[in-house]
């Protein structure tokens, strides 16, 4: 987890990939972080390595943009907030369902309050992993048009 990023970073005419290379420079992250063998993530300043198995690989950028889409920021509470929306917008995968429900558990140690506001907020949205055609075209969007079409409010959540 990283110093958090205000929503104000990624805003509505912003292009996509404008928008993740701002995300990933923000937070020390690469593209070729998406498929390297590992990630790792700091527990108690202690880095943990972990397998980045295929799943992950896909799962991640579009949990990234997932970020930039809603404003939920990479400390810990914006980790478990992003893992609320995400459940009830929409998972796909069992690696998806694993980190977001572990996300979840985090979240309500820190914040609960905060958990159930994200939760609440996804209502009637959607996310990427359940939507294979607009994945294939966001590189060509900006980032209030993805909102628009998973039904995010322009700004996103956190404006």
């Amino acid at each position: 987890m990283h110093t958090p990023v205000t929503n104000s970073a990624y805003p509505d005419a912003l292009s996509v990939p404008e928008a993740r290379d701002r995300f990933l420079a923000s937070n020390g992250f690469h593209v070729e972080d998406y498929s390297a063998p590992t990630y790792t993530i700091k527990f108690c300043q202690f880095p943990v390595r972990f397998p980045n198995t295929k799943g992950h690989q896909w799962a991640t950028p579009l949990h990234d943009l997932h970020h930039i889409l809603t404003g939920y920021t990479t400390d810990w509470i914006g980790e478990a907030e992003i893992a609320a929306w995400e459940l009830r917008a929409g998972c796909k995968t069992l690696v998806v369902y694993w980190l977001d429900v572990a996300g979840v558990v985090i979240g309500l140690f820190i914040s609960p309050a905060r958990l159930w506001r994200a939760f609440v907020r996804a209502k009637g949205q959607r996310t990427l992993y359940r939507e294979p055609a607009l994945c294939e075209s966001v590189s060509h969007m900006t980032v209030g048009e993805v909102r628009a079409r998973l039904g995010i409010p322009p700004g996103g959540l956190k404006s």
